[in-house]
């Protein structure tokens, strides 16, 4: 395995933090949300800081920012150190002169980061008319400078777009441009991949990693997927209940664990190994796709040339209990086909035949009686639940309007709890109060309530972290197993299609290139494509739980067990 092994012991301290606590806001005896968190960060250093959801590593970034939010989190005591540049004590004027130029953030998610009314040039320029005295012309002229560096295509174009125009990668690029256009001294960027596909999450931290070089910046990179860190570490913290229980160089972190609980971390990842194959089940098939076609655009207000051809003859079939993954970059198809099938947009052309029902061209009363054969579990548990709605209230609407009594389907609701693990006496609860893997196993729960034959998953699992990760891919598969639902798999991660997935398909731009058994497809991939997307994957010469690098990587035999 290739690791990072430069020595930063002779350079530049950029960022020092010693015994930094962070409580709630008037609150002082409630627990610390960071406990004696100590942190040095030197120039060209990228130093991972990782752990599951609520483990205290954005609010480690936010306090370095200065940005915790004074309503609800406070310093409570420590230092942080930019250089000689106390931050804990700076005043708001201070802060806003010291970002940008000397610290600069990237956010995850750009679509919330950036401001949807201003073109993302404006945007970029903001940055130079509020720290230098350049005159329009010249920031505009280093403002395509910029764009140009990070890889944006038609940069003349995309200075006159809005952040809705753009595809996630170049948003994202566009956050990077703002972030570094000023040269700071150190870049925090707060899980800047975690919602791109892998070419480019590839393409991403090749840039991060190219501007780095290039200005000598350090960069404190938050994430919780651990391939990535594999990727591109030098040195990493491991975070737990907002204390850092493990910090060492990459190669040490991941051949030789100190900690349960970073051991714990690394079991978790998935790898690119395919699951064994389950048995092909005889009965026939849930659900026949036969030349499926989704085309936007191309009338009314549209020119022709504007058509964006979203699916093109796609077909395949899934059988009770098993589960077709289709992967691809963003823009593939993949959530087209998955909302083709579930009816919430109408396809073009082609025939969806579900449980010996022809559904593609009903009409949404004749769609009715169907809806129950089929459900979907979103991306983001956040927003798929009503948060007006008690989880009783949840689980239970959709029984209810198919004619279960409301006693029925309380009891139902009440198992359903427990089959994801979940205590009974949570039903009376509210979505804001269970964390974002409780959440997906509530979603679940409401799917599954319905008795589907068919359960599509539209990258159901890529907001969470490994861990939690790991136990809801077990959980659908328990499901499966116990009901023999069959599931529709939407991802952009290999590897999580990889411990699922009985059959992969793979798409680009709208055109199946690839189809067959998981382990075929993903061990041996025939289609050009295919093989990028899985050079493309982060971690992917690395056996996680085995603390090693796989056979044939580079620099494997210097790993030990």
């Amino acid at each position: 395995m290739e690791f990072k092994s430069k020595d930063f012991s002779d350079a530049k301290r950029v960022l020092k933090i010693r015994k930094l606590e962070v409580g709630l806001t008037g609150r002082p005896n409630a627990p610390l949300v960071l406990n004696e968190i100590d942190l040095d960060i030197r120039a060209g250093e990228t130093h991972c800081l990782v752990g599951e959801s609520g483990s205290g590593k954005s609010v480690t970034s936010l306090a370095a920012m200065g940005l915790l939010p004074k309503d609800a989190l406070e310093i409570r005591g420590g230092l942080i150190d930019l250089q000689g540049f106390e931050i804990t004590n700076a005043t708001a004027s201070q802060m806003r002169e010291l970002r940008a130029r000397r610290i600069a953030m990237i956010f995850q998610e750009p679509m919330t980061a950036l401001n949807p009314v201003l073109r993302v040039g404006e945007q970029i320029e903001e940055v130079l008319n509020m720290h230098t005295d350049l005159s329009q012309t010249e920031a505009k002229k280093r403002t395509i400078d910029m764009m140009e560096q990070v890889h944006l295509p038609d940069v003349e174009r995309i200075y006159s777009a809005f952040p809705h125009q753009l595809s996630g990668g170049q948003r994202q690029r566009i956050m990077i441009a703002m972030a570094l256009i000023l040269d700071p001294d150190l870049l925090i960027a707060d899980e800047p991949t975690t919602a791109l596909d892998v070419t480019t999450q590839l393409q991403i931290l090749k840039l991060i990693a190219e501007m780095q070089e290039r200005q000598g910046t350090a960069v404190l990179f938050i994430t919780h997927d651990m391939g990535v860190v594999a990727e591109i570490a030098d040195t990493v913290s491991v975070m737990q209940k907002g204390r850092i229980v493990e910090r060492a160089p990459i190669r040490d972190l991941l051949t030789n664990p100190q900690e349960d609980y970073t051991k714990k971390l690394l079991s978790a990842v998935p790898n690119l190994t395919p699951r064994m194959a389950r048995a092909a089940s005889a009965e026939k098939d849930v659900v026949t796709v036969e030349g499926l076609n989704m085309t936007y655009g191309g009338g009314g207000l549209f020119r022709k040339s504007d058509e964006v051809k979203a699916a093109r003859d796609v077909s395949f079939s899934i059988a009770p209990g098993q589960t077709l993954g289709i992967v691809g970059e963003s823009g593939s198809g993949k959530s087209t086909v998955a909302r083709c099938i579930m009816r919430l947009i109408d396809p073009t052309a082609g025939k969806v035949t579900l449980a010996g029902s022809e559904i593609a061209k009903l009409t949404r009363r004749q769609l009715q009686p169907h809806r129950k054969h089929l459900q979907i579990v979103f991306q983001d548990p956040y927003r798929s639940l009503n948060p007006r709605w008690t989880v009783a209230r949840s689980l239970c609407e959709g029984p209810i309007n198919f004619g279960t009594s409301r006693d029925e389907a309380m009891e139902k609701a009440a198992e359903l709890m427990e089959l994801v693990d979940l205590p009974r006496d949570a039903l009376d609860r509210y979505p804001h109060q269970f964390s974002g893997g409780q959440r997906q196993r509530i979603a679940i729960a409401r799917a599954v309530a319905m008795k589907p034959d068919l359960l599509v998953a539209d990258e159901a699992v890529s907001a969470l972290d490994v861990s939690v990760q790991a136990q809801v891919l077990e959980l659908l598969d328990d499901i499966q197993e116990k009901f023999g639902v069959a599931m529709l798999f939407i991802t952009h991660d290999l590897r999580v299609a990889a411990q699922i997935c009985d059959e992969v398909l793979v798409m680009q731009k709208g055109l199946v290139v690839e189809h067959g058994p998981a382990g075929q497809v993903l061990s041996d991939p025939h289609h050009e494509y295919t093989r990028n997307l899985i050079e493309a994957a982060p971690g992917r010469r690395w056996d996680f739980a085995n603390f090693r690098a796989l056979d044939g990587a580079p620099g494997h035999q210097g790993a030990t067990a």
